[in-house]
């Protein structure tokens, strides 16, 4: 068994779901700090230096540079550690599937045959004959992203092991709470120390991202009136109704399941409350920025509408922007870019520029100012029960991941030329 599936068999074992209903707190949840002091203890049982963790689960650890490259701008290499809550996500069980064509099974919960066709996945055909890690069928398998960290994990021990292979000084850093649009937020980056960076938080192998969505979460609040229905007519605002006639304004096209490519999208995520009061959560995201605004604008707008009708009060729209495109972080060295296709390539790996539809750490991380574009781990079908990853695009990826890092022990040259033509190339 190869170092990184070992690695990736044991983490996703190790429960650490973020909490969706705990904004207040980082971590989110009290499991992640298990799967951050096991990490740490990882680290440094491997030889990494200046290994902390703290009080909200960031771990940090640090790789020498390999002779003559010890003067070069260290390089960070960024996954998180928390696992979505879009799925069950508590006990995971993953096995390892020899493929030999058609449905890709993880297993049969209450009666039901989880699977994954080729028609849902066009790229099960070129994995026949090999074997892909899925989990039981009964929760995600966790790939997004504790493959990320196995991958990260395995080429830094590999470069311990070896420290002849090609490397600047590597800042390894793993986060908490990236599912839940926190991430990066509290990383300290004059103590991480490194010039860029990149997250390993990506989807099929080849996979690139330097470009994202813009992000924001609306929370929705209809407050309505209430008073006995006998005596109802003409008093009564029933906060359902209202929160109804709320999301029917909202432009029924323009949702995830209608959308795709560059198109952005409105998502309603939660509804909860009575007849008194009801709350919405949507998350807004585009990729152009003037779209971004004015979808914001569309919710307010709506809300406007409704208050006209149903007086002043009845509905509020609070937006919080979670996070922005990234690509605007590049302009100044495309060399990011250029570095990641050139290593997929020497890899064996045609790479794919895809602009994101969500978002990563490095969209918080490029933004403050630590340009770090996304690079795939291999994964498919995230945050589902048919999440699945092959055993062969993990260790592709650790070789990738080996090529990039050589590609910084020699001085890199930073210039205007706009990223988007350095990766038409």
């Amino acid at each position: 068994m190869s170092d990184v599936l070992e690695r990736f068999l044991r983490y996703v074992q190790v429960d650490s779901p973020s909490d969706p209903d705990n904004e207040e707190e980082v971590p989110s949840s009290p499991l992640e700090h298990g799967m951050a002091r096991l990490l740490a203890d990882e680290l440094s049982a491997m030889g990494c230096q200046d290994v902390s963790v703290d009080e909200h689960a960031y771990v940090l650890g640090t790789v020498p540079a390999s002779a003559g490259a010890e003067n070069l701008p260290a390089l960070c290499l960024c996954s998180h550690l928390d696992t979505t809550a879009d799925a069950p996500s508590l006990g995971v069980r993953p096995h390892v599937v020899r493929y030999e064509g058609g449905s890709l099974v993880a297993g049969v919960v209450d009666g039901q045959t989880i699977e994954t066709t080729p028609e849902q996945v066009p790229d099960l055909a070129n994995f026949t004959g090999q074997d892909i890690v899925c989990s039981d069928g009964s929760t995600l398998l966790g790939a997004d992203d504790k493959a990320g960290i196995a991958e990260i994990c395995a080429l830094a021990a590999r470069l311990l092991k070896d420290p002849s292979i090609p490397h600047p000084t590597l800042k390894l850093a793993f986060v908490p709470d990236e599912e839940i649009g926190h991430g990066a937020a509290l990383l300290n980056l004059e103590k991480l120390g490194a010039a860029w960076g990149y997250t390993v938080d990506g989807e099929a192998l080849g996979e690139f991202n330097y470009e994202t969505f813009n992000a924001a979460e609306a929370l929705v609040r209809v407050r309505g009136v209430m008073v006995h229905p006998g005596s109802a007519k003409g008093v009564m605002v029933n906060a359902i109704t209202v929160a109804s006639e709320f999301d029917q304004l909202v432009p029924a096209a323009e949702r995830p399941e209608y959308t795709s490519g560059r198109e952005g999208f409105y998502h309603p995520t939660v509804i909860r409350g009575t007849a008194s009061e009801v709350t919405l959560s949507y998350i807004v995201r585009d990729h152009d920025a003037q779209i971004f605004s004015q979808r914001q604008q569309t919710l307010m707008d709506i809300a406007a509408f409704l208050n006209k009708r149903y007086g002043e009060g009845t509905v509020t729209v609070t937006l919080h922007e979670q996070y922005r495109n990234m690509a605007e972080a590049f302009g100044d060295c495309p060399f990011l870019i250029d570095n990641a296709l050139a290593a997929n390539r020497e890899a064996g790996v045609e790479p794919q520029v895809i602009a994101v539809r969500g978002g990563t750490d490095g969209s918080q991380l490029s933004l403050r100012g630590l340009p770090c574009p996304n690079i795939a781990t291999g994964g498919y079908n995230a945050h589902s029960v048919r999440e699945f990853i092959p055993v062969s695009s993990l260790e592709t990826t650790v070789d990738i991941l080996q090529n990039l890092v050589a590609k910084f022990a020699v001085p890199q040259t930073a210039g205007k030329q706009a990223a988007g033509q350095q990766a038409a190339r």
